[in-house]
């Protein structure tokens, strides 16, 4: 009898336990893994440095259609498709000075391989890859108006050697090329980190590329639309926890942003919303919508994922402007001297 009522005794016991450990996991599932770091003064946290390397692109290669998500295996397949994924040693390989250039007129002398980081992966965000970073219109374009196309033709026949004001920014080290700086802040062939700083007035975007640093004010209004100043004109307020951009009153010559990946039309009426969303202790999610009545037929939104990025984010001096310059230019007069 003793030895039964011991067998039923434990059989309570372990029915017990197991009752409590599945209790005590049912509040620990229910209990979220990780939430919003906050600062000392009650704003989310987005301090850090982070990048947005990704072998997604702005607009999506047309032959996709409308398929803006993919499970991991096209992922997988796209991404080993991806030109900057095929590169070789032989692409890193130090360039030869000395070597003529062929017939073509192409020197072959720029970036090797070595010096790029594009990044190699899908841009993922909640679990799925993104073909494109915009996510409206459907077919993943910018919907330019014949506005727009008026005015890349206008640019075209504005452009060209005969002296420094005719050649890109980015060329002149005024600002980033492709829109590194933004905003909206789109990854380009290399130096994709950002850095933000942040107080309880003021947020402060330090871009890799050219290092371009964007002062966002908070709860302010815009400035004098006379005054349109590189990167624009950018204030900010709190939605929960995300941080709203509006920018205005870009700089006239920054209209025009191109980049390996992207050709990008943003007049100086353009207006950009950016909302940055601390979604987990390693990333962020941006987002941006692009607004101007002339330029689209429509507004258009994107979301590219910023991921923490290890180690420091170094200085970038641009050269460019100080050296290659007069080059370019000595090249064309050479050139118009030989015709």
């Amino acid at each position: 009898f003793h030895y039964k009522e011991f067998i039923l005794q434990n059989c309570f016991n372990n029915i017990y336990i197991l009752l409590l450990t599945l209790s005590l996991s049912s509040v620990l599932i229910a209990q979220p893994d990780w939430q919003v770091p906050f600062t000392s003064y009650g704003h989310p946290d987005l301090q850090g440095v982070w990048t947005s390397a990704s072998v997604t692109s702005l607009e999506r290669d047309k032959t996709l259609g409308g398929t803006l998500i993919v499970d991991i295996e096209e992922a997988r397949r796209l991404e080993n498709e991806s030109a900057f994924n095929v590169l070789t040693e032989a692409d890193s390989a130090p360039s030869d000075p000395n070597r003529l250039p062929p017939s073509d007129g192409d020197t072959d002398a720029g970036y090797n391989a070595f010096w790029i980081d594009p990044g190699t992966r899908l841009a993922e965000i909640d679990g799925g890859y993104r073909t494109s970073f915009i996510v409206n219109p459907e077919d993943g374009q910018i919907p330019y108006s014949a506005a727009a196309g008026m005015a890349f033709f206008q640019y075209g026949q504005g452009t060209g050697y005969d002296g420094p004001e005719q050649r890109p920014l980015g060329e002149r080290c005024m600002v980033g090329f492709g829109s590194s700086g933004g905003p909206p802040m789109l990854p380009v062939l290399y130096n994709n980190h950002y850095q933000i700083v942040q107080n309880k007035n003021y947020i402060m975007i330090l871009a890799e590329m050219n290092h371009d640093a964007r002062i966002v004010r908070l709860n302010d209004e815009h400035k004098n639309e006379v005054l349109k100043p590189w990167l624009g004109d950018s204030i900010g307020y709190w939605d929960g926890n995300t941080l709203v951009v509006e920018t205005i009153n870009f700089h006239p010559q920054q209209n025009f942003r191109f980049a390996i990946k992207h050709s990008l039309y943003i007049p100086s009426t353009a207006k950009v919303i950016e909302r940055f969303t601390r979604t987990d202790q390693d990333k962020i999610l941006y987002k941006f919508t692009v607004e101007d009545s002339d330029a689209y037929t429509q507004s258009w939104d994107a979301e590219i994922p910023f991921r923490k990025a290890e180690g420091f984010m170094y200085e970038y001096a641009c050269h460019e402007g100080n050296y290659a310059l007069p080059g370019i230019l000595a090249g064309a007069r050479r050139e118009e001297g030989s015709i």
